[in-house]
Parts: C-alpha cells; sequence; structure tokens
C-alpha cells in the first residue's frame, strides 16, 4: 500500500469532490466536520474575514483516511487520526506556516495532536472543551410529559431565538457566540443556519427551545437545547429534545446526534431516556491564547 499522505487545499468544491464520500461515511462521529464545511462552502471566505480556509485530506492510493479543515478564524477540525497520522499533520501545517487558535476532534485525536503541536511549535495546549457525543437509537418520548406541544418556530419567533441563543451562551461561557450576536452577525454566528423548535404551554407561551442543523451526509445535530433557568425541572427539554428529534428523522436524516457536557449527569441521564446512546467522547484544546478562536 502507497503510503498515506496529506493534501491540502483552498478550495472547498474540490475538497469535498474528493473527501465527501468519506465524510459521509461516518456521518454521526463526523457530524462537526460536516456542518463546519458546509457552512464554510454557503459562506465563502470573504463573508467570512480576510483569510481563507484550508482543507486538508490524508490520501493513499485514491483512497482518503482522514480530513482537516482549518477555518478563518484559526479553529482546527479533525476526523479521527492515529497518534502517527497527528503527528504528521502537525509538522506538515508547522512547515508550512499555518499557525491554528485550537483544535476541536475525538478525545484521542485532539489530545494526540495537542502533544504534536507543541513538540512542533512550543505552543503550550490548554483544555477548553469536554463532550460527549450521543446517537439517536429509538426515540421514546417522556413519561409522563409535560403539558403542551411542540412547534417550529418561524420568522416572527426571531427575536425570541436569538435572545434564549444569547443567555445559551451567556449560561456556558461562549463568548465568541455571544460577541457575533451583539454585533449584528447572527447569520454567520453558529446558530444563523439552525431551525428551532419551541416546547409551549397550552396558554402558547414558549417554554424550552431546542434548535438542529439541516440535514447534511443523513445526520441532523440538535443543538442547542435551552430552558431559562426559572422554567427548569419541569420535562421540558426532553419534550423538546424529543420533537426536534421527530423532525430531524422527518426530513430523512438517518443520524441524529447531539453532544453533552460530562459533568452535568440531568441531562446525560434525559438523553438517554429519550433514546439517545453514547458513542463517543470529544475535546477541545487552545494554543497559547486564553481562550479559543470559534470558528
Amino acid at each position: 500500500m502507497l503510503p498515506a499522505e496529506w493534501h491540502l487545499t483552498q478550495d472547498v468544491d474540490d475538497f469535498l469532490a474528493r473527501a465527501g464520500d468519506f465524510l459521509r461515511s461516518r456521518p454521526a462521529l463526523h457530524n462537526t466536520p460536516l456542518t463546519d464545511i458546509e457552512k464554510l462552502r454557503v459562506h465563502r471566505p470573504d463573508a467570512l474575514g480576510p483569510l481563507t480556509a484550508v482543507f486538508g485530506r490524508l490520501e493513499s492510493g485514491n483512497e482518503v483516511h482522514a480530513v482537516s479543515y482549518l477555518t478563518p478564524r484559526g479553529r482546527l477540525g479533525l476526523t479521527p487520526l492515529t497518534v502517527e497520522q497527528a503527528d504528521a499533520l502537525a509538522a506538515h501545517l508547522a512547515g508550512l506556516g499555518h499557525s491554528p487558535a485550537s483544535v476541536i476532534a475525538d478525545h484521542h485525536t485532539a489530545t494526540a495532536y495537542a502533544d504534536s503541536w507543541q513538540r512542533h511549535t512550543g505552543a503550550a495546549p490548554a483544555l477548553f472543551w469536554r463532550t460527549h457525543l450521543y446517537r439517536l437509537g429509538t426515540l421514546t418520548p417522556p413519561r409522563p410529559q409535560p403539558q403542551g406541544r411542540g412547534r417550529l418556530a418561524g420568522g416572527t419567533d426571531r427575536d425570541h431565538v436569538v435572545r434564549w441563543c444569547r443567555e445559551f451562551c451567556v449560561d456556558v461561557g461562549e463568548q465568541s457566540s455571544i460577541d457575533l450576536i451583539d454585533a449584528g452577525s447572527w447569520d454567520h454566528s453558529r446558530f444563523g443556519d439552525r431551525h428551532f423548535t419551541f416546547w409551549e404551554t397550552p396558554e402558547g407561551t414558549p417554554v424550552s427551545m431546542a434548535a438542529a442543523t439541516s440535514v447534511i451526509g443523513g445526520m441532523v445535530r440538535i443543538d442547542p437545547v435551552y430552558t431559562p433557568a426559572h422554567l427548569r425541572g419541569h420535562g421540558y427539554a426532553g419534550a423538546v429534545t424529543v420533537e426536534a428529534s421527530r423532525a430531524a428523522l422527518a426530513a430523512g436524516a438517518t443520524d441524529v446526534v447531539l453532544f453533552t457536557d460530562p459533568d452535568n449527569p440531568t441531562s446525560n441521564a434525559l438523553y438517554q431516556r429519550i433514546g439517545y446512546v453514547h458513542i463517543a467522547d470529544f475535546a477541545g484544546y487552545v494554543f497559547s491564547h486564553d481562550a479559543p478562536q470559534a470558528g
């Protein structure tokens, strides 16, 4: 077998023509690359800033084994890599003068890359993100279900959606998204292309919200799920997640996934009760900065 080599390009269309089948081969595990690269394809670099995204594929004999992408704001995303593959990529990027601000990937890959990047550049990594990845098995509505109903958010709900997304970002410390929202750059935030579902009381008052990506490669990611603090503890989050998951399946998704905070046993137990199964752990490291830059 020919040795695998990293090939980099700034042409997203050529990259997807060569690596798209690989990305779609494991849609649950590749959910973040699928959505991130699609956003980079739709919102070309001139809309995101002066820098250009860089896309990489690890290829041997015309077969793609892994993918990397460096966003204009410096976030490096990776599909699963061995320690050797991560080291080869770190050496390649460093040799070409690329300098990622942060990396996110499955825990093994992110840690391997962070260690390699430090060896090659001296930039010390700091862990800023840990999460569990869940994939929907058999959707199981909660019992008892809270009173009310699910409703897709429409254009007249925009202010409500934006406000709750900002509150969610405050809760989780997602400053980069707060900055985009406050600057009026909603469409370029990670929420701008989402589809939102409300859970409403019988009187029609929204009490919880779940967002979902469009179907990409057969995959939909539910993100975020948010209930204002004073409304928690009534089962609204479970109910709205079921509604958003049901809508994803109706739209044709074969893989519905979501990320959870490992330190929140309540949400992890909730998602398992409604049919989600833990399949992987993910991590993010920032390099020589106090905080990561969002992509």
